[in-house]
């Protein structure tokens, strides 16, 4: 019997999901956390940082997996590493086990992110390909919505374990579905060597393929800013503008519906324009509004609700930016789909744990890291988009 495509849609976008829910789901609890372990806010965000690190680690492991084995077994496996973990960040007594703890789920739930890239590749192409990518950032972009309100929700009916509990529930829920509903795509190469030399060489070979090289760190760089602010705006919001933790969810789920109206839109502008064209005015666009941050920042004019303001432009920039370029860097690799998602979703994440990293370390009890670290990265987004297009137009220069 056929699955119905919408419901290995659905599946794919739960995949894609369970780690930036992983991510935001806990974000309201920082402070109790902290209060409960008896440490700083600093060094809970820490445990936000190793979860950037473990998933970017992650993907560069199940890639080749993915190639030689298939989707789904690899898959399986990680969904399994997730369950365990996120049970054990549960009993966990101190805040350097969470930290480490953190690392280890984050490892099982980009398992999921690799695979559903994968699997997209194996169905789709081009413009479609773009168009499902809008597609899983819909469900994605629901995920902060749902996520820090649902934490919100458990803390003040429970305590902070419980969110672990809803994250282990979550997990074996889609685990099953994987098992029991979800097809294989792909049947994998039983050829494909998993010795560190061959890997390194696919690897090699992916990365230094221009288009793929380009459009991932033009999408990896531009979402480096969306993980400042997940790491900076617990404390923005709720230490600095004094934002109870059901309000925090509320403020969380207005920024982030601007990628949910930014992923649909994008599904239509696609029928007039190309990928690299909404690709490069929404990157402008993310400048701007980084700009904007800065300018209200230094002349004394930020406020809450000039924060909220520019972030949910700043996200919905990115709702136009990640998934045309992330189709484009994704589009020359079909053999090695597994490999070439497992790097984009490596310096993706890479890029997002330096990126949070930055706004703990230069912590001074002000909004300034957060804004500062998202601006620069929509600056340096735009100026890979440059280099690239000027590339092109030498190209095309050279052959006529």
């Amino acid at each position: 019997m056929k699955t119905d495509t919408r419901i290995i849609l659905l599946i794919l976008g739960l995949l894609s999901a369970i780690g930036p829910f992983s991510i935001d789901m806990y974000l309201p609890a920082f402070d109790t956390i902290a209060i409960d372990f008896d440490t700083n806010i600093e060094k809970v965000q820490l445990s936000l940082t190793s979860f950037f690190i473990g998933i970017a680690i992650g993907q560069m492991i199940y890639g080749p997996l993915l190639d030689k084995y298939g989707r789904k077994k690899p898959l399986i496996v990680g969904l399994c590493i997730y369950a365990v973990a996120s049970i054990l960040c549960v009993l966990t007594r101190n805040v350097d086990s969470l930290i480490l703890l953190r690392f280890i789920q984050a490892l099982g739930s980009c398992a999921g992110m690799v695979a559903s890239r994968a699997m997209i590749q194996d169905y789709y192409q081009g413009k479609e390909a773009a168009r499902v990518f809008s597609l899983l950032m819909l469900v994605i972009a629901i995920s902060p919505i749902l996520a820090p309100s649902a934490g919100a929700f458990l803390l003040e009916h429970f305590d902070w374990h419980y969110i672990f509990i809803a994250l282990f529930s979550i997990g074996t829920i889609i685990l099953l579905l994987t098992i029991f509903i979800l097809p294989e795509t792909y049947a994998g190469n039983k050829s494909f060597s998993l010795a560190p030399k061959a890997i390194i060489s696919q690897y090699y070979q992916v990365f230094t393929h221009k288009t793929f090289i380009f459009y991932c760190m033009i999408a990896s760089t531009a979402s480096a800013g969306l993980y400042a602010y997940l790491a900076g705006s617990s404390f923005v919001l709720q230490e600095l503008y004094g934002l109870t933790q059901k309000q925090y969810g509320l403020a969380f789920a207005f920024v982030a519906s601007a990628l949910i109206l930014s992923t649909q839109l994008n599904r239509l502008f696609l029928k007039r324009w190309t990928m690299q064209q909404i690709c490069i005015i929404a990157n402008i666009g993310q400048v701007l509004v980084g700009l904007l941050m800065l300018i209200s920042l230094w002349t004394n004019q930020i406020s809450l609700t000039v924060v909220l303001g520019l972030t949910f432009g700043y996200l919905m920039c990115q709702g136009f930016i990640f998934p045309n370029a992330s189709a484009m860097a994704m589009s020359p690799f079909k053999v090695r789909a597994g490999s070439a998602s497992a790097l984009l979703g490596f310096l993706q994440m890479g890029l997002g744990a330096f990126s949070s990293g930055l706004v703990s370390l230069f912590h001074n009890n002000t909004a300034q890291p957060m804004l500062l670290t998202m601006a620069i990265c929509a600056v340096l987004s735009l100026i890979l988009h440059v280099i690239k297009r000027r590339l092109m137009e030498e190209k095309k220069e050279a052959f006529s």
